[in-house]
């Protein structure tokens, strides 16, 4: 189920039926056709272990079910969105991040501590996303929010490449993820750039990176 940019803000997506797609709740700008919106806490699939949105207080991200036949655009908070196209590899995102994703596509949730050990814990605490962070896997689109849009940094082998974790939006691929620290002589006498933590991917994939430290 493609989506169409509108511009830089706003996405556009066709469902037909027998088609789901899932989007955050109140994304939804206006639509064409016969299409129904329908409230889904769960997530969509897997049951209580897969719900989107687990954060450290166990919030979950409310969504909505999609269906129908018709046309449909998503937007939210005025942010801007980047659409990801997923060819049977997984996308891990952070649930609030998500503005609309098909309904093929295979929904989970990963322990951070499951990638980088206790420095993924780190991370999450650090970045106040939390210690779950939600997975997309299959053949399908993905919507997601950022602030100031997004670049898509890639990632081979050998050439690891560090962001500051509150720019990060999203990764895919066979990629690991560490939390590293920057501090040195130059920050200790304020001399130097303030990033004292660095996320650190490596493998080979893509990073999503927004254009801003600000939190959606």
């Amino acid at each position: 189920m493609p989506f169409r940019e509108i511009n830089s803000k706003v996405v556009e997506a066709t469902v037909v039926p027998g088609q789901k797609m899932f989007s955050q709740r109140g994304a939804m700008l206006a639509y064409r056709g016969d299409v129904t919106f329908t409230p889904n806490l769960a997530g969509g699939q897997g049951g209580v272990m897969s719900m989107i949105g687990r954060r450290v207080a166990d919030e979950a991200t409310p969504l909505m079910t999609v269906e129908g036949s018709g046309t449909v655009m998503f937007g939210h908070g005025g942010h801007h969105v980047q659409v990801i196209q997923l060819s049977g590899d997984t996308l891990f995102v952070e649930a609030d991040r998500l503005l609309a994703f098909d309904g093929t596509l295979q929904q989970g949730t990963m322990f951070m501590g499951s990638q980088g050990g206790v420095m993924g814990m780190v991370r999450g605490q650090v970045t106040g996303q939390g210690l779950f962070t939600t997975t997309l896997k299959g053949h399908g689109a993905v919507a997601v929010m950022a602030h100031g849009g997004v670049i898509e940094l890639p990632v081979a082998p050998g050439r690891a490449v560090h962001v500051d974790p509150q720019a990060y939006v999203a990764h895919h691929g066979d990629v690991r993820n560490r939390l590293s620290t920057a501090l040195g002589w130059r920050d200790m006498v304020g001399r130097g750039s303030g990033e004292a933590f660095q996320l650190e991917l490596s493998g080979s994939g893509a990073v999503y990176v927004q254009a801003s430290e600000e939190k959606l």
